[in-house]
């Protein structure tokens, strides 16, 4: 990660190809990002964006990647986040954000407008077994993928767990000593954690929690409740979760947000800390 810390880290973006039309490739998204000073983390529900984000910031562009576990890229295995460690570069200034599965379980009902990318991909086809087991432990599987997030260069993130699911993920994260770990959208309905459960994560180290812009556009969440998360945990990180072409580009997000922040009073070293310099130390090499 370049210093100082960029404007902006956005660590959760979709670009193409994913399971759905996104608004711009990933060079696009870094030429975009570049444009405000920014950084960006490329995300795909279709596996890796390792190697796309390599081949971007060889032309310069400030973009960092992520692989998602899922049965359609691979699975829940070692093998598919060294495969990604290594498409991502030797020398890459941001950590790889791994993923747990995200199709898991009954769909999700989405508020969106969403046409898949490619005509034969059945999502629906491709939804695997969530984190935990039959008697309500992390899958022999997991376990061994935050094993080998405790020594790789990469950020373990809760993917589509669900409030018990994280916290299983959390438990065996402070066992391992894992040194990165992000809620991924930790409020969103269905992770549902509650600002009170994010209190009480707030001693763990290295634990990070995302809070989405869109997560408020679809109004799942609201101003108030940005607020009191803030206020709940000390490494919260607002990213947004954007790409899709019917929603905000860059540009509107970001003035979008400065309302929220104004409305939520927070202060101007709150929203840089939740903006860039939390999502920096969270991808810090």
């Amino acid at each position: 990660m370049r210093e100082p810390a960029p404007r902006l880290v956005d660590v959760h973006y979709h670009a193409g190809p994913d399971l759905y039309r996104r608004r711009l490739t990933t060079g696009g998204a870094g030429r975009a990002y570049a444009a405000v000073d920014g950084w960006v983390v490329i995300k795909s529900h279709l596996g890796s964006t390792a190697a796309s984000a390599w081949e971007a910031r060889e032309e310069g562009l400030p973009v960092s990647g992520t692989v998602v576990l899922n049965d359609l890229a691979g699975g829940v295995r070692p093998r598919v986040v060294e495969q990604a460690v290594y498409a991502h570069g030797p020398d890459a200034p941001a950590r790889l954000v791994v993923h747990l599965p995200t199709l898991v379980g009954p769909a999700h009902r989405s508020a969106l407008r969403r046409e898949p990318f490619h005509p034969l991909l059945d999502a629906d086809r491709w939804r695997g077994d969530g984190v935990l087991d039959a008697t309500g432990g992390l899958r022999r599987e997991v376990r061994e993928v935050l094993g080998a997030a405790r020594d790789l260069p990469v950020v373990l993130a809760t993917g589509h767990c669900d409030r018990e699911q994280t916290l299983r993920v959390v438990d065996e994260a402070v066992r391992l000593e894992l040194p990165r770990l992000l809620l991924t959208h930790a409020t969103h309905p269905m992770s549902g954690l509650t600002p009170a459960d994010l209190a009480q994560l707030a001693d763990v180290p290295g634990l990070f929690v995302e809070l989405t812009a869109l997560t408020l556009l679809l109004g799942h969440r609201d101003v108030p409740h940005l607020a009191e998360v803030v206020r709940s945990h000390p490494r919260v990180v607002f990213s947004s979760d954007l790409g899709q072409p019917n929603q905000p580009d860059l540009p509107e997000w970001l003035e979008t947000s400065r309302g929220w922040f104004d409305a939520a009073g927070l202060s101007p070293a709150q929203v840089r800390a939740i903006t860039s310099t939390n999502p920096s130390s969270l991808l810090a090499p």
